[in-house]
């Protein structure tokens, strides 16, 4: 592909972006017109900014941290079917809150316990895979891989043990929790999600030739010049660190790190330079759109952005899969 056709591609996802964002801004249980988007009164300007434009940054936020997440795990692993949450982190994040939730946690440091004890749990998990992968220095990453499905099934066995011992309340907020959503008005949170975001974005952005090289192997990438460990060791911490950071504050939140990379891959390849900024634009408009439409589609009542994700994610993924096998065959 021309490096002016992927440009160009990407210029469309952020100006679709834009226009997703307008359309958020605007739509909602009390519509609001472009004008007074720009020229907010009282009323509108109090749903704009304590309720709308937080929820539309961390869905940007953790739709980008998400996608490059699972952009950089693919390549790490050099498999199309890893994701964020493959490793186990999520697991580990829900065994957090639910663990919060039977200690009180809640009643005691309010609402801030499930994005606390959620990223506890994922830190946990990160430490756990990291100690256990490492060997004299070497991050193995075929024993990194199996021991994050083995955590994943162990927080998962443990979870549902806790959620048949606990309380009807608190089995209603795990629940809730583990069906993510979006529905975050603490600026502190949404401002965090976004600043790891943007710095993990800066970091990988110009790792994109050493993620071409990892692409064709580790010994042919080492024969390249590349310092093999110390970039899957510095991959696996930001994955880790953008996956953990985004499960603990919006909750699970499905297909995104899997479907968005395909998709990209798809219409501009494999190119990592232009891959990782496709990803922040790219999963920041598939989860802000599927937002939009889990919020309009039945309102006023919501659909949990994770169904949404789900549905679209799953059909777009078998299709370009169907579309590469007959254009192949």
């Amino acid at each position: 592909m021309k490096i002016r056709y992927r440009l160009i591609v990407l210029g469309l996802i952020f100006l679709l972006l834009i226009i997703s964002i307008l359309i958020a801004l605007a739509t909602g249980p009390s519509s609001i017109s472009i004008s007074e988007i720009f020229s907010p009164d009282a009323r509108s300007g109090a749903i704009l900014f304590r309720i709308r434009l937080p929820r539309i940054m961390l869905g940007i936020s953790a739709g980008a941290s998400l996608s490059i997440a699972g952009v950089i795990l693919q390549a790490l692993f050099r498999n199309p079917l890893v994701e964020p949450y493959t490793l186990g982190l999520s697991g580990g994040a829900s065994l957090g809150v639910a663990l919060g939730l039977l200690l009180r946690l809640n009643y005691s440091i309010g609402t801030i316990s499930y994005p606390l004890c959620g990223f506890a749990g994922a830190l946990i998990v990160i430490l756990l895979l990291y100690a256990a992968s490492l060997r004299r220095g070497v991050l193995r990453l075929q024993g990194l891989l199996l021991t994050g499905v083995m955590i994943s099934f162990i927080c998962s066995s443990v979870l549902m043990l806790i959620m048949a011992l606990s309380r009807i309340e608190d089995l209603h907020g795990i629940i809730y929790w583990m069906m993510g959503s979006l529905d975050e008005t603490d600026w502190s949170l949404v401002l965090l999600s976004m600043s790891v975001a943007i710095l993990c974005f800066l970091l990988l952005f110009f790792k994109g030739i050493e993620l071409n090289a990892l692409l064709l192997g580790e010994e042919e990438a080492h024969h390249l010049g590349i310092n093999i460990e110390s970039l899957k060791k510095g991959l696996f911490i930001i994955a880790s660190i953008l996956t953990g950071v985004t499960v603990s504050i919006t909750g699970i939140i499905g297909f995104v790190g899997l479907v968005v990379p395909h998709i990209l891959r798809y219409l501009i390849g494999s190119d990592h330079r232009f891959l990782i900024p496709g990803a922040f634009l790219g999963g920041g408009l598939f989860l802000l759109l599927s937002d939009t439409i889990a919020r309009i589609l039945i309102s006023p009542l919501e659909l949990p952005v994770g169904v949404i994700t789900g549905i679209a994610g799953g059909g777009l993924f078998i299709y370009i899969l169907w579309r590469r096998s007959w254009v192949n065959s």
